[in-house]
Parts: structure tokens; sequence; C-alpha cells
């Protein structure tokens, strides 16, 4: 019914202007939160570079950055399955605050960082902050605007994700610009973590005056005259309904963030790695070489996140159409689609576009959870559920840079093997990057994992947020 509401009136007329303040501040946290999440990707291997002795072997940095990742991961996983159930039984608008104060301030820190297991423990800190904030934004949203609007206000939350991973990716190039003549080289990493962490912070004083959505308090004060318990693990693995939804969403997750996190993400070093070859090519002063490739990553990241908004918009539009298993089914195989012809094929600055098409399908899927994963629980443990679902694959994620950089580390011996006995550095150099591309190639079959939960997933189309 709501789905059929709003496509015969515009879904935002149905919003008044506290509506709109609450959609404006759950989406700044979750920008801000994939700025912060980008910022670190882009930089990760710079900070590699900077924290490791001069002359490491870039296979060693890559598994560090992969090292590094998998930290940020475990805090996010760990931070999500905390915060979520805070938010159930204490509020998601004061919780939210929390959790963006947390991640805003350990970004900045993190620009402090003296040596590789200082830069781990800080980004680990990080992801507890922004672990909490996706499970919490779209509760929040989903409790707080009318039916007729959440589906379309919910895509659109994470379709501006994309938004701050394009100010990363403006950042990045801003800095590495500045890298080439005014600030020290290999200092760029650390200037994008500052900056990160300053408009997270201001947002947090913006969002203390946000209210708890009325739903849930009529909600709490309800379930504590009959019993319900919010919040609560045991209440949503215990009850048959809501445990088949959660692993249902568990896997679907599990498929998309590995996806993303463990082969999707780690697009810069491929670009890094073919792009610093072509500067070299062209004989790139070598001190200007680590500010251009920033440059170019930062270039990579927009048109990937450009990709990304459009990707989320589409998938909100024909979910809305065609329902959310039709469409989920379609994103993950294009998913892996795309993330095979990016890592099979990328080889020169006129290959970028591939990096779009990878984003338009890989973020497509994000959407998709922001949207379906709130639909599948109750008030008591919306935020409980969504968040068990979006993070404890992050746990499985948090595995994926450690098995792409062991995947590559076996590949990339097998490959120096093949070389003749006279091979220059130049061969040696490109028989690791394809190594590296292989890795990512057969990763991409994670993403067909998704399939296997649909025929258990229940159509959320047209129907009402469930209730105990």
């Amino acid at each position: 019914m709501t789905d059929t509401i709003s496509l015969e009136k515009p879904w935002w007329r149905s919003l008044n202007r506290y509506h709109w303040f609450v959609f404006a501040m759950a989406s700044l946290a979750w920008l801000f939160d994939c700025l912060d999440q980008q910022l670190f990707i882009v930089a990760r291997n710079s900070a590699m570079k900077a924290l490791h002795p001069v002359g490491t072997d870039p296979s060693v940095l890559k598994a560090a950055g992969g090292m590094a990742t998998m930290w940020f991961v475990i805090g996010w996983a760990v931070g999500g399955l905390v915060f979520g159930a805070v938010g159930d039984r204490i509020g998601r608008a004061r919780t939210l605050a929390v959790t963006v104060l947390i991640y805003s301030v350990f970004t900045g820190l993190s620009a402090f960082a003296k040596s590789p297991a200082m830069f781990d423990f800080f980004r680990f800190l990080t992801g507890l902050g922004v672990g909490g904030v996706f499970g919490l934004s779209v509760a929040l949203v989903a409790d707080a605007l009318p039916d007729a609007a959440r589906p379309h206000a919910l895509g659109l939350l994470q379709a501006l994700s994309a938004v701050g991973n394009v100010m990363a990716g403006s950042i990045a190039i801003t800095v590495g610009w500045l890298e080439t003549w005014k600030i020290a080289p290999g200092s760029a990493w650390s200037w994008m973590f500052l900056i990160g962490a300053l408009p997270a912070f201001l947002c947090v004083f913006i969002q203390l005056r946000l209210k708890e959505p009325e739903k849930w308090v009529k909600a709490r004060e309800a379930g504590k005259l009959t019993g319900v318990k919010f919040g609560s693990y045991t209440a949503l693995l215990g009850d048959r309904r809501w445990r088949g939804r959660a692993v249902v969403g568990m896997i679907l997750c599990i498929a998309g963030v590995v996806g993303l996190w463990g082969i999707g993400f780690f697009s810069p070093e491929l670009v890094g790695d073919v792009l610093g070859r072509a500067l070299r090519e062209e004989n790139v002063p070598k001190e200007q070489i680590p500010g251009r490739t920033l440059m170019w990553m930062g270039t990579n990241m927009i048109i990937q996140n450009l990709g990304a908004f459009a990707g989320m918009l589409v998938f909100t539009k024909y979910a809305a159409r065609f329902g959310r298993k039709a469409v989920f089914a379609a994103g993950y195989v294009c998913a892996m689609l795309a993330t095979l012809l990016f890592f099979r094929f990328f080889n020169d600055r006129s290959d970028l576009w591939m990096s779009g098409v990878m984003g338009f399908f890989q973020l497509a899927l994000f959407a998709g959870f922001a949207i379906y994963l709130p639909e599948l629980f109750p008030t008591s443990l919306r935020s409980t559920g969504t968040s068990f679902c979006y993070n404890v694959g992050r746990f499985i994620a948090a595995s994926g840079p450690f098995t792409l950089g062991k995947l590559q580390a076996v590949l990339g011996e097998k490959a120096m093997a093949a070389l003749p006995a006279t091979a220059d550095a130049a061969m040696k150099t490109e028989a690791k990057l394809q190594a590296f591309r292989d890795a990512a190639s057969w990763m991409s079959l994670i993403f067909l994992v998704g399939l296997i939960a649909l025929p258990f997933a229940p159509e959320t189309k047209g129907r009402p947020l469930p209730e105990e």
C-alpha cells in the first residue's frame, strides 16, 4: 500500500519541516561517516609507507594496509552490534550523536599515529563509532517519517553517502596537489584525517536538537507495561519470527559488505600501481609522483562514487516498483560482473570509467540494505536487527582484506616462480600486479552468496513495518 501511494504522490510532499530536519541529520551523520571511511581508503597506502621503514616491500605494505582495514572493520562490527542495541533501549537520536562524536575524534587522532600498531588501534576505535551510525540512522528515519516516504527517503539517505565519498575524493585531490609543492612529501595522509574529522565533530552539536521518534517513545512506554524487551539479542535470536529474518538479512549483507570492503575498496591500490607506473614512464619527477598518484586516486574515487550515487537511486526506484527481492537478485549478479571487469581490464587513465560502473552496482546493493533491513523488524528491535544484519557480516568482511592479501601472496609467488631468470624489476612488478588482479577476480564471486538467501527472504514491498 505505501509503495503504491508513494507512486501516486511524490513522497517528499508528505514531509513537514521537522521530518526534513530528521532526514538531514541522519543523512549527514551517515554522509560524514562515509567521508571518513573513504579518506581512510585513499590514505591507507600513503599511511603505510610513512609508518614503515623506507624501502619496505610493496607487498608488505599492502598486507599492512589489509591489517589496518581488518581492525577498522572489526571495530565497525563491534560498534554496530553494541550501539544498535543501545539505540533501541535508550533512543536512536542520542545514541547517534555519541557514535558520530566517537568516529570524528578518532579519525582526527589517526593523523597522529607514530606506528602501524597505533594506527590500527585508532582505526579500531574509529570503527566503533562508524559501526553504530548506519543502523541508528535508518531506524531513526524509518520510525520518524511517514510510511509513504520511508523507502524513498532511506534510499536517498544511502545515496547521499556517495556525496561524502566524493568529498573524500576532492579532499584527496586537493591535498595531493598541495603535496606536490606546498606540504611535506608523504604527509598528505595525516592532513586528510584531520580535515575529515572536523565536519562530523561540528555535526554533533546540531544533532543534540533531535527528538526521539514518537513511534519509538510510545512503543517504549507500552513495552514497559507488557514486558517487551527493547534492544535484546535474546529477543531477536530467540523468537522464531525475527531469527529467520535476521539470518537472511545477515547473508544478504555479508555478500555486499565483503564484496565492497574485501575487494571494491581496494581499487585505489590498483589505480595507484597502474598510474604510478604511467607517471614514471612519463618521466615525472620522482618527488612529485606520490602527490600526483594521490590526485588520480582521488579522481578514481569521485568517478566510483558518482556511479554509486546513480546506482543507489536506480535501485531505490526499481525496488519500489518491482519489489526488493528481484532487484537484489539482479544487483548481486551485476556487482560480480562489474568487479571482474574492473580488476581484469583496468590498465590506464582512460579506463577510469570502469570505476564508475563498479561503483554503480556494488553500492546500489547498499541502498537495498537501507530500505529492506528496517522493514524486517519491529520497533523494539529495529535498530538492533538492522545493525545485526549489517554488522555481523563485518566480522567475516574483516577477513576479506587479509584473504585478499594472502591470496595475492600465493598467486604472486607462483607468478614470480614462472618468470625467467633474466626477468628485470619491471617484469617482477608486473607479475605482482597481475597476482593482485587475479586475487580480486576470484574473490568477486562472493557477491553470488547473496543469491542463496533470496529464496528465504520475505518480500516487504507495500507492507507496513512489522510490530510485536
